[in-house]
Order: structure tokens, then sequence, then C-alpha cells
């Protein structure tokens, strides 16, 4: 089947990464465009009105990978650097990962190609309405429920909900997650994705006989994800030397302060320029001598280039595809360093956006705890069974993990049968 419409390097590396899976799985050639390509991909176009009374018309995207397991789930992000292939591949790695995890879902992505630090408050509010006004058709508590990304947060998500209930006539929480908690919203959805990339560091640590007390960390992407894995482990006693955004980066061998950086970061909305600190580029960043990288950032930032070069014993994927099939190839061959895959590694914001939709339609709400505990029970499971595919099958956690999820998604479509 032809790709030119996801033609992407993205999309082509999520592509790459299925291939050698369905080889290893043996599935038959005439289900693997079935598995790989999406359902259902939206273009729009999103006239918003400016604050100086001039238009303009930005480019939205909404990817529906499989609706064999449930309704699709996946975020939406606002960057300038938004493409359909990049979403698709997006939604493909949120089908695997929401397999693996183990939740009733297939994957979906969505973006709009913009720069929200470039709009005021009431162009984005106007840029949200109007993209969800477009999607109306293709959204919903049992079809497609969006969740925040990349240059969107709950306030976005809040305007969401209410664009569509608006249009359907009465409040449907449920048609998205990661909305404000007085909005039906999750206790602990926002730091859920990076207390969960925290965890299973934990659990990788536990694994190689590597104590929290005095280990090193760094950190690519000192966003919502980044900030609070950096938070968690801190607190386990690890030190993080180096944090990074997309302006720059800064470095202090002897250990950041991360209660005076989460300061001086909301006061000037970045890490650049924090007293006591070396700058660091993003690029340096990632070669500095750890026992823990984060790269929590954009995707393909671990090349062909750089992949031997850096020098950590635990690669925790923050950000979906951080890491090339070229580098791949590479670290497969430094058994030295352990990859928790991003598809797990990350997978803590879905698993809470899960439970948040499960509230929302029982109109029953659970305390932090319970839900923290829910999490780590899935991610505990998800991690031990790709631990145990990796040993006895002697093939990378990356492999491991989406073996896991693929499998699952294909076993479903079998079962199901192909209508008509």
């Amino acid at each position: 089947m032809s790709t030119s419409v996801y033609d992407s390097p993205v999309f082509h590396m999520a592509c790459h990464q299925f291939d050698l899976v369905a080889d290893f799985l043996e599935i038959p050639e005439s289900l693997r465009d079935r598995l790989k390509m999406p359902r259902r991909a939206l273009t729009v176009s999103i006239p918003v009105r400016r604050d100086d009374g001039t238009t303009t018309v930005f480019t939205g995207y909404r990817v529906q990978h499989h609706l064999t397991l449930g309704p699709t789930k996946g975020g939406i992000r606002f960057h300038p650097d938004v493409t359909m292939g990049e979403v698709a591949a997006l939604a493909m790695w949120m089908s695997w990962k929401c397999a693996l995890t183990g939740l009733p879902y297939g994957g979906a992505k969505g973006g709009v190609c913009c720069d929200p630090s470039q709009l005021s408050i009431g162009e984005l509010e106007r840029l949200t309405r109007r993209y969800t006004q477009e999607l109306i058709p293709f959204i919903g508590p049992q079809l497609d429920v969006p969740a925040p990304d990349m240059g969107t947060n709950e306030q976005v998500m809040a305007w969401i909900m209410d664009t569509y209930s608006l249009q359907i006539g009465h409040c449907v929480p449920g048609v998205v997650t990661g909305k404000p908690v007085g909005l039906g919203g999750s206790l602990g959805r926002r730091e859920s994705t990076g207390r969960g990339v925290a965890y299973l560091i934990s659990r990788a640590m536990d694994t190689l006989g590597i104590r929290a007390e005095g280990a090193t960390a760094v950190v690519q992407g000192y966003g919502n994800v980044g900030s609070v894995a950096a938070s968690s482990l801190a607190k386990q006693g690890v030190k993080i030397l180096a944090v990074s955004d997309a302006y720059g980066g800064i470095h202090n061998a002897a250990g950041l302060d991360l209660q005076a950086l989460n300061t001086y970061v909301a006061q000037t909305k970045s890490v650049v320029g924090f007293p006591g600190a070396e700058p660091v580029s993003n690029a340096e960043l990632l070669l500095i001598p750890c026992d823990v990288l984060i790269p929590a950032a954009l995707e393909r930032q671990i090349t062909g280039e750089n992949a031997s070069k850096i020098q950590c014993r635990i690669l925790a994927e923050g950000a979906n595809g951080p890491t090339t099939p070229e580098a791949d190839l590479i670290l497969e061959q430094r058994p030295e360093i352990f990859l928790i895959p991003d598809i797990l590694c990350n997978s803590g914001g879905v698993i809470v956006s899960y439970f948040e939709w499960v509230q929302d339609l029982q109109s029953f709400f659970w305390g932090e705890g319970e839900v923290m505990d829910k999490l780590y029970r899935i991610l505990e499971q998800a991690f031990n069974q790709t631990l145990q595919l990796h040993r006895k099958r002697a093939v990378s956690m990356r492999f491991a993990a989406l073996s896991l999820g693929i499998k699952r998604v294909w076993e479903a479509k079998q079962t199901r049968g192909l209508y008509p």
C-alpha cells in the first residue's frame, strides 16, 4: 500500500520498526498493511481571526490508527513542525503502547502546525475551538479520546471538552483526558508520565544493581515529563547533572538544585541562564557521562552519529521515537546500556488517561494514591513481561516491547475477522 500521504522520516522509522517485528513474529504479508496503515487520517484547514483583525489559516491533522480493541486514544500537539507523517507515526506507536499495557484502545494522534508561543490566549482558544469543530464527527468517548501533548495543556483540553459538549447538547467530560480536575480530570494525570518514567528507571536500577543514592542523571527536555521525572528521581537520591529545553541546556557536575531551578523556570519559561550552572547545547548534553540518560524532547535525537558516543547505563526514552533505527543497531552492540523503550517508558500518561476516562464514564472519582497504585501495578506487569521476553528470546528491550504490543493487536484482528 502506498504511504505517500504519510511520507516523513518519522513514519518511515515507525514502519521500519514494525517490519522488523513482523518478520520476527512471522506475520503473513497479506495482513501487514492492515496492521500498519492508519484506519483514518483527517486534514483540516483552521481559519483563525487574529487579535489585529487579520485571519490566518492553520493546518490540522488527526490520525486514528486502529479501532480493533476499542476507541482510539492519543494526544494533540501544537508545534511548528507538525506533519501528517509525524502524527501517523505517533498514532502507530500509541497503538503498540496501549496493547503492551493492556488498555482497551487503538492509537491516535493529532496536531496543528502552529507556534503556540506566538499566539495570544484568545487566539489559542479560537484555534482550539475551530480545530475541535472540524473533528466533531470523528471524536467522542466511544470513538476517539484526545489528550494533551507538546504545546497543549489542561486549558486546551477544557476548551475541546466545552466545544464538543456544546455541539452534543450536554456535558461530555469523557471526550478528552488531561482536563482540569474540576472538570472531570484525574488526580495524578499531569505528573503520570514523568512519574512512570522514574518508576521504570528505578526498576531498571534494581535489575542492574545500581543504587539510586549517588547515581546521576541527565534530562533532555525539561518540560512536563522531564521535570517530573527529574524531581521524582531526585527524591530517591539521584543527582541531576544537566537538563535542557528548546532554547538550550545547563550543566553542573555537582548536581542541580531542582527546587531553585523550578522556581527559575516558572519565572523565565526556560532553563537557560540558570545561576550556578554552565551552558550546554542539546547535542552536547546527550554525551555527558551519567548513569541515566532521559531523552524527553523530540523524535530522532539519538542517531547513527551520536549513539556510539553516549555514556550512560540506562537509556530511558521519555519522548516518543527519540532513537533512530540506525542508532538502535549501534545500541544493540552496546550491552552495557539498558534501554527502556518509549512505548513502555512513557506509557504512564496514557495509562492514567485511561483511568480518567473510566472515572468520567462512571462519574466516580479516585484519590491520587489509588491512581498511582494502579499505575505502578500496570507498569510493573508490562516491565516484567518485556524483560522476560528480552531475556528469553535474546532480543532488544525495544524489540520485546514492540513484539508484545503488535502481537496483541494482530491476534485481536485475526479473532474479529475481516468484514464483509
